[in-house]
C-alpha cells in the first residue's frame, strides 16, 4: 500500500501563460518561505503540469514569479524522474549538444530543434529547504535545463536562430491561441 500521496493529487490546475505574457520573460525571485503556501504552489504546479500532459513545469508558467519547478519526465532509457526544486540553478551542463524536437506548455502545438546539452547538473532545495542535486541526461537533461531557462525568464524559442526561429515563431503567430496570453484554469 502507497504511504504518499501522488503529486499534484491535492492541487488544482491553475491558467497557463502563454507566449507573449511578460511574467515568462522576467527572471523569477528566490523563494525565502518554505511554508504550507509554497507546499500548495508546488501541488497546483503538479496538477497544471499533468492537466496540460506536459514533462516539467515553471512556476512563472502560471504567473508565480518564484524559483520553482517540477517535472515528471523520462529520460533516453525511458527511466521516470520525477520531483521538484526550489531555487535550482543549473551548476554544469556537458557532453555532446544535440539538435533535439523540443516544445512547451506556454507554446502548445509547436516544437522546433533546439541545440540542448546531453547532460545537466542542477542544485536547489526541496519543498521543505533540503538540499538537492538532480542529475539528467537525454531527455531528462532537455527538461532541466529547458525548466532553468524558464526561471530566468527565457524560452525555448530565444535559442533558436535563424529558418527555424522564424517557422516557430511565424507557427506561434497562426496558433489558435495567438493573441491570448492565458489558457485554461
Amino acid at each position: 500500500m502507497r504511504s504518499r500521496t501522488i503529486p499534484g493529487s491535492t492541487g488544482r490546475p491553475r491558467p497557463m501563460r502563454l507566449l507573449g505574457d511578460p511574467a515568462l520573460h522576467a527572471p523569477c525571485r528566490e523563494v525565502t518561505a518554505f511554508d504550507a503556501e509554497l507546499a500548495r504552489l508546488v501541488e497546483d504546479m503538479y496538477a497544471t503540469m499533468y492537466a496540460a500532459r506536459g514533462v516539467g513545469l515553471a512556476a512563472n508558467q502560471i504567473g508565480v514569479p518564484l524559483r520553482v519547478f517540477v517535472y515528471d519526465c523520462p529520460d533516453d532509457e525511458d527511466r521516470r524522474h520525477l520531483g521538484h526544486l526550489i531555487n535550482p540553478r543549473l551548476v554544469s551542463v556537458d557532453g555532446p549538444v544535440i539538435r533535439g524536437p523540443e516544445g512547451c506548455l506556454s507554446l502548445p502545438g509547436i516544437e522546433a530543434g533546439t541545440p540542448r546539452h546531453d547532460h545537466a547538473v542542477v542544485e536547489g532545495l526541496s519543498v521543505t529547504g533540503e538540499p538537492r542535486t538532480v542529475t539528467g541526461t537525454g531527455f531528462f537533461a532537455r527538461c532541466l535545463q529547458h525548466e532553468c531557462d524558464h526561471i530566468d525568464g527565457g524560452l525555448y524559442v530565444d535559442r533558436l536562430t535563424g529558418l527555424r526561429r522564424r517557422r516557430a515563431l511565424r507557427a506561434a503567430a497562426r496558433a489558435p491561441w495567438a493573441g491570448r496570453t492565458e489558457l485554461g484554469g
